[in-house]
């Protein structure tokens, strides 16, 4: 049985929906709290991990068990995304440097491995466009995510027991105290699995609590994944663009829509009390987290105390509020995300979960799929509802003559504090300023579904929405 940890909002609800398949490693203490049940510490073959965003969660490790993982992980709800990262964790590249920043360099990785980040800080010596150099995926960056992952130029094999640094010929130990440290690296010499030349180790902080056993075992099969690093490093080859020059390892991604995050919920109260919505409140805002946890332990197993999720107030404690700025995130099936632009709330109603947000327009052009000119001055009012499977963008000149409505199809919308998010399925419907109207981009949903990237479920899904808005739009 393969061996994964988790970590993050989504933890509970996953250690219960994945425990029967794969057995949970590392556990935190509110994990052994809950589940009542033994965990080991020794290293994982994968670990899950909650995106700094909330809005989703990363796998990386071993890359069978990555696979098995995200395909179980991405079957939670109709609204599941899942991606495969075509630059993994721990990934060696042989990139070119395609432009310079003011703190460092982004990096071309290959025509389908898309780009990083390298800190000048992490080379030592300078480097302009078209520079060739040598880099290792450190941080990878889910696909929605506004920045590039993060790179560098030392060498590491990556565990959550025993890590390994290239070029490093010493022991290092991530403990509570210097007395732990010191234990760790005498332990080291104990062991017998013999650490490469030119490599360091580094004991992680689950390794204070870890047998000798579980050590040697971590150590082992680090040096394993050194040692690939090791051959694949020793094939030199002259190239004159990017390369891949090892992958020893598999990263994954994965997004919950609104009903993934309300599936998790229900996982997630098998185990303990939980308040519904839980996991879209604390995805909206960090500091929702202590407030949802204060209300879990207050009521504890009363079935009285939630009654559906607190959407009124969700909305009014964490935003957004009237007159505040937020942005229209602007998701994609193939995993980018983009801004559609930043509006002012015009109208708020946190109990029905309305908001209308108005946006000016800065730019000339002409609406897409209305046909109508777009100038400068222009207004659009769009109206957002959470939860609902569309939303709807009127069109109109600055002195109020309409220029048309654009009906987006989405996933369940989500309203955070500072932007609202949700999933476009491609198909939409127009309605133009003469009346007619159009349901449009059939072609690129069915495309979507041909290349992976939407479920035959979730396209049905889409189809339904757009047929009954197209209806009565109709009327």
């Amino acid at each position: 049985m393969s061996r994964i940890r988790i970590r993050g909002i989504y933890t509970t609800a996953l250690t219960h929906l994945l425990g029967d398949e794969f057995e949970v490693v590392q556990a935190s203490p509110p994990i052994r709290r809950r589940f009542d049940e033994s965990f080991d510490t020794g290293e994982y073959d994968a670990t899950v991990e909650t995106t700094d965003d909330r809005q989703g969660v990363g796998i990386s490790g071993d890359p069978e068990t990555v696979s098995h993982v995200a395909r179980r992980v991405a079957d939670t709800a109709i609204d599941t995304f899942h991606w495969q990262d075509s630059a993994p964790r721990g990934a060696l590249f042989d990139g070119v440097v395609s432009d310079t920043l003011g703190s460092g360099a982004v990096v071309d990785l290959g025509d389908d491995r898309g780009e990083g980040f390298l800190p000048f800080r992490a080379i030592d010596r300078r480097i302009d466009d078209g520079d060739h150099v040598r880099v290792q995926v450190h941080d990878p960056e889910p696909p929605w995510s506004r920045d590039r992952s993060l790179l560098g130029t030392d060498v590491q094999v990556f565990g959550g027991v025993a890590s390994l640094s290239k070029g490093v010929n010493e022991v290092v130990a991530s403990a509570p105290d210097d007395a732990s440290r010191r234990e760790l690296a005498r332990t080291t010499e104990m062991l017998p699995t013999d650490v490469p030349d030119e490599w360091g180790v580094r004991w992680e902080y689950a390794a204070a609590d870890a047998t000798l056993d579980e050590m040697n075992a971590a150590l082992s099969a680090a040096v394993e994944r050194a040692e690939t690093i090791d051959g694949a490093l020793a094939e030199e080859t002259d190239v004159d663009g990017p390369r891949t020059v090892a992958a020893p390892e598999e990263t994954a991604w994965l997004w919950f829509g609104r009903e993934s995050r309300f599936e998790l919920d229900e996982a997630r109260r098998e185990v303990t009390t939980t308040l519904p919505g839980h996991h879209r409140i604390k995805a909206a805002d960090s500091s929702a987290s202590t407030a949802v946890d204060f209300a879990e332990d207050l009521y504890g197993d009363s079935g009285e105390a939630f009654d559906g999720m607190p959407t009124g107030a969700t909305l009014r404690g964490f935003g957004p509020d009237a007159d505040d700025e937020v942005f229209i995130d602007h998701g994609k099936p193939d995993g980018r995300c983009f801004s559609l632009g930043k509006g002012a709330v015009a109208e708020a109603d946190p109990e029905a979960g309305k908001y209308t947000v108005r946006r000016e327009m800065g730019s000339s052009g002409t609406y897409d799929a209305i046909g109508t000119d777009r100038e400068r001055g222009d207004v659009a009012i769009t109206k957002f509802r959470e939860g609902r499977w569309w939303y709807p963008t009127a069109y109109r000149s600055e002195n109020g003559k309409s220029k048309g409505t654009y009906v987006n199809v989405c996933t369940p919308v989500e309203l955070f504090p500072r932007s609202v998010r949700y999933v476009d399925l491609h198909v939409d419907v127009v309605k133009r300023p003469d009346g007619t109207v159009e349901r449009v981009d059939d072609d690129e949903l069915d495309a979507a579904v041909e290349t992976g990237h939407i479920s035959e479920e979730l396209a049905e899904k889409a189809r339904s929405v757009a047929a009954s808005v197209e209806k009565v739009l109709s009327k």
